[in-house]
């Protein structure tokens, strides 16, 4: 693979004004996470740097500084996609870094399932990157359109296409997003055709695993992120299949999902609006005026909890996990502790 300029890997002015001494090295592009390890590229060509912090300090299109042997310096990113990890304790995994464009893919089939292409949106809305809904099997129904409107209505930033990722030529409309200069990552469920995509986008030719036809659902075929070169000239990022997508410091990109009923609470007559059943609620009116439907607000509702939940420090945790055991003493001593009371 040659590299004739750093633009060629995405390089930008971003980046360039990080810069402060032509000695700390020479700008390389990250192209694979390993456990102690990055493998990256540079206009000297492929590396294999050792790092000095942990692997999960870095993603797949950071950019770092490269003495040849380690990597001395991570530059700050454009964007961040992040999601959180598992456990009880506040934290984020990274997915990847510096995409212009998250491609968030998914089928004309069951696995269409609005409250999921939510979740992405508000991921990639928190990274600061433009989403593109790519529905694939496009071939396999006789209304694509249909399932366009339905991505399109989730946020007014989305762009959503149907295509038939088996026919190479139908996949190549998604150059536009991945030519010179340009990242695009591919997010979305096992089996809805990201390695296919990929397979006409750059070239190769991975494996790929069909989707059940009982419940649309898949067995992962990418098991590791990796930055490879399109046909286009730009870059890929492809994404092992999620099988849980939990949101954590998300709330501003939940906020550009949901604008709409964003918009709605600043009309309710009252500030603490619960959105229930408090007179004066404009959430409640467009509901009855058949203007917003009922799910969406609870799925806005839902995805606000959780990242509640999901971004709270240990401090925080702590003080939270206090309180419910005072309060379950209290309740038990009285004998009317009654299910649910912490909801």
């Amino acid at each position: 693979m040659t590299i004739q300029t750093l633009a060629d890997l995405g390089w930008s002015d971003h980046f360039a004004k990080q810069l402060t001494d032509e000695t700390e090295g020479e700008p390389a592009r990250v192209t694979a996470v390993n456990r102690s390890s990055l493998d990256v590229l540079a206009l000297s060509g492929p590396q294999h740097l050792a790092i000095r912090d942990s692997a999960g300090d870095y993603a797949v299109g950071d950019w770092v500084l490269s003495d040849g042997i380690s990597a001395c310096r991570r530059l700050d990113r454009t964007t961040e996609i992040a999601r959180g990890a598992a456990g009880e304790v506040a934290a984020r995994q990274l997915i990847a870094a510096n995409v212009d464009t998250l491609a968030i893919v998914t089928s004309c089939n069951a696995d269409f399932n609005p409250a999921r292409l939510e979740r992405y949106l508000a991921m990639a809305a928190s990274a600061g990157c433009l989403p593109l809904i790519v529905l694939t099997k496009s071939d396999q129904t006789e209304d694509p359109q249909s399932y366009c409107k339905r991505a399109s209505a989730l946020s007014p930033l989305v762009t959503a296409m149907a295509i038939d990722a088996r026919d190479p030529e139908d996949v190549l409309r998604l150059n536009p997003w991945c030519g010179p200069g340009q990242t695009l990552a591919l997010v979305g469920s096992s089996g809805v055709g990201k390695t296919t995509i990929q397979n006409a986008l750059t070239g190769l030719n991975e494996v790929t695993q069909d989707i059940r036809e009982d419940d649309a659902k898949g067995r992962h075929t990418t098991t590791a992120r990796a930055l490879r070169r399109t046909l286009a000239g730009g870059w890929l990022i492809d994404t092992p299949g999620m099988r849980e997508l939990r949101l954590s410091d998300a709330a501003e990109g939940i906020g550009v999902v949901f604008a709409d009923i964003e918009e709605l609470a600043t009309q309710c007559r009252f500030t603490d609006c619960r959105h229930d059943t408090e007179p004066g609620c404009a959430i409640q009116t467009a509901i009855a005026e058949g203007s917003l439907d009922a799910d969406r607000l609870r799925r806005w509702q839902k995805l606000l909890r959780e990242d509640r939940f999901n971004s709270e420090t240990v401090a925080q945790m702590h003080v939270r996990s206090r309180a419910f055991n005072k309060l379950s003493k209290a309740g038990k001593a009285r004998g009317n502790l009654k299910r649910g009371m912490w909801d």
